[in-house]
């Protein structure tokens, strides 16, 4: 039976492409467990109360089994049964406590653990840390429970080193295409063999209208490896966007070595996508590169993701022309940057909506999520009328503040003076400057932006409107006058207030649906910074009064 050991070690080990060791290791443990179940029943204990160790010899195969009991400075004990079993459970070392006996005296010995003086008595020599062994007979790790206990222990622990093995081999092979067979399709996914391990192809990371059946070879994009109790899953996709990346660095040597780089990538998988490249060399057309001669390369690209289309842009610096080319094939006549909100406005001819919209909005969502900003499409019929009654508004606002024609209004406007406050954050040569006014005209100006300014803080005060929603930022006086007269009067009334009831409160076209939502989210802000400086005080210790510390006993020295 010596030999047998080593034999049956070195069979899994060749069968399982293994270390020898590692079998070996996995059979010692097995016996081990064996045998402290066999030694607990014995002495009516729990297995988790004893400590049994066992070594075969790496030259005859001879077992040794020891019961091991281990020398400590005080005596401990699992805080309860079940305890034992979740750390075991969970692969951890279970929580312990002082032992003791029924009248709570410290137990000087338990079937693992016994305390230095007791030790002493039969060895002198003998110290904390140190173990008193107690050879078994090899009988132990014999018989049909032993037997079977360790075929599984045998069974699973190989197969943790296997999958100990997968981890180590396809850790580092996450942002890679792998190849492999499928094994098992349902409508959960695919289960793929990749030679080596096996991997996972959820069904939402199978390209739409993709039919995977058993035995197909596949194709994918490694995006998780995920090391669980049970061993490491590694999850493929065929619809993540830096698949398609991937598949062009493949297909294209200059993005291999480094001539041309992905900037980007978006797609809506097995239709259409859109990848954004950038060439460091002044000479080389970056799209071309990528389609490659009668578009060989890009076709290559298209059969591998079941005919989805692939727009090619070249990547720019300047955020509007890389939008202009990102909504390709449609024509741009405008772009209007917020950068504050992160959006752009497009305006395109009317023939072209549609195409700038695509189907099910699948241009413009891509384009946005290829360029990194929100993008709102228009017409120009509709951007002009947009314009022109922002205008009238603005017009209307200006020429009863300051008491000025249409046309002064229309001129003021078009040079960046929005409201009466405007007026007075410049100088009077600024506004002088401007063509068609002088000095005096724009002295007059101003003076007329005070008093209407003034009148309005007059209207603020018998309004009873708050300070705190005068002082939020980005708003102005025409428009907190606007909110008091609205029964607004406060931050807190403003931020209870979903977006459409505040388009409600106020004169149409004073705001559009976006600015009244930044506006709500803005005055609520406070509230969430208010929870955060509540949760960092519930964080800090409460002080304990030098009064109080004083006359708190000192601990009792326990034996």
């Amino acid at each position: 039976m010596a030999l047998e050991y080593l034999q049956i070690a070195e069979l899994v080990a060749r069968e399982k492409d293994i270390e020898k060791e590692q079998v070996i290791e996995v059979m010692e443990q097995a016996i081990q467990m064996a045998a402290r179940k066999k030694l607990a029943a014995k002495l009516g204990l729990h297995p988790h109360e004893l400590t049994v160790q066992a070594s075969i010899d790496r030259v005859t195969g001879d077992v040794t089994i020891k019961r091991l009991i281990e020398v400590v400075k005080m005596v401990m004990e699992v805080t309860s049964p079940e305890e034992a079993r979740l750390a075991v459970r969970e692969g951890r070392e279970p929580e312990m406590r002082p032992a003791s006996d029924k009248r709570g005296y410290p137990l000087q010995e338990n079937p693992s653990q016994i305390i230095l003086a007791k030790a002493q008595e039969t060895n002198p020599n003998i110290q904390i840390g140190e173990f008193i062994a107690e050879e078994l007979p090899a009988s132990y790790a014999d018989g049909r429970v032993a037997a079977q206990a360790a075929k599984q222990v045998i069974f699973q622990r190989v197969k943790d080193v296997e999958r100990a093995k997968e981890m180590d081999l396809y850790k580092d092979s996450v942002g890679t295409i792998v190849s492999g067979i499928v094994k098992r399709a349902d409508h959960n996914g695919a289960l793929v063999d990749l030679g080596r391990a096996e991997a996972w192809l959820p069904k939402d990371e199978i390209i739409p209208r993709e039919m995977l059946k058993t035995n197909d070879r596949v194709r994918a994009y490694i995006y998780k490896v995920n090391p669980q109790a049970r061993g490491p899953q590694i999850f493929l996709s065929r619809t993540h966007p830096q698949f398609l990346v991937e598949l062009f660095r493949e297909q294209v040597p200059e993005i291999a070595n480094g001539t041309i780089e992905v900037m980007g990538a978006s797609r809506d998988p097995g239709f259409r996508a859109k990848i954004a490249v950038k060439a460091y060399d002044r000479n080389l057309d970056p799209v071309g590169a990528c389609v490659g001669i009668r578009g060989i390369r890009v076709q290559a690209v298209t059969t591998e993701l079941q005919g989805e289309r692939v727009d090619i842009i070249e990547w720019s610096p300047n955020a509007a022309e890389f939008l202009v080319r990102a909504m390709q094939p449609a024509q741009v006549s405008k772009v209007v940057l917020d950068e504050d909100d992160n959006r752009i406005e497009v305006v395109v001819p009317e023939d072209n909506l549609s195409l700038a919209i695509g189907r099910r909005g699948q241009n413009v969502r891509l384009a946005s999520i290829l360029t990194g900003w929100d993008i709102d499409v228009m017409t120009e019929a509709e951007e002009s009328e947009r314009r022109a009654q922002e205008y009238k508004i603005l017009s209307a606002n200006l020429m009863a503040s300051l008491d000025v024609d249409e046309v002064l209004a229309r001129l003021l406007i078009t040079e960046g003076f929005r409201s009466a406050d405007d007026l007075l954050k410049v100088s009077a040569e600024e506004v002088a400057a401007i063509e068609g006014l002088d000095e005096g005209i724009a002295s007059e100006l101003q003076t007329r932006a005070q008093t209407a300014l003034d009148a309005a803080r007059a209207r603020l005060e018998k309004l009873g409107v708050a300070e705190d929603l005068k002082s939020m930022p980005g708003i102005t006086a025409d428009l907190v006058v606007a909110l008091g007269e609205a029964g607004i009067k406060t931050r807190d009334d403003l931020a209870d207030l979903a977006t459409d009831e505040l388009m409600e409160a106020l004169p149409e076209g004073t705001m559009t649906e976006k600015q009244a939502s930044k506006l709500i989210m803005a005055a609520r802000k406070y509230w969430f910074d208010e929870e955060d400086e509540d949760e960092d005080e519930d964080e800090l210790p409460a002080a304990v009064p030098a009064e109080a510390a004083a006359e708190e006993p000192a601990p009792k020295a326990q034996a």
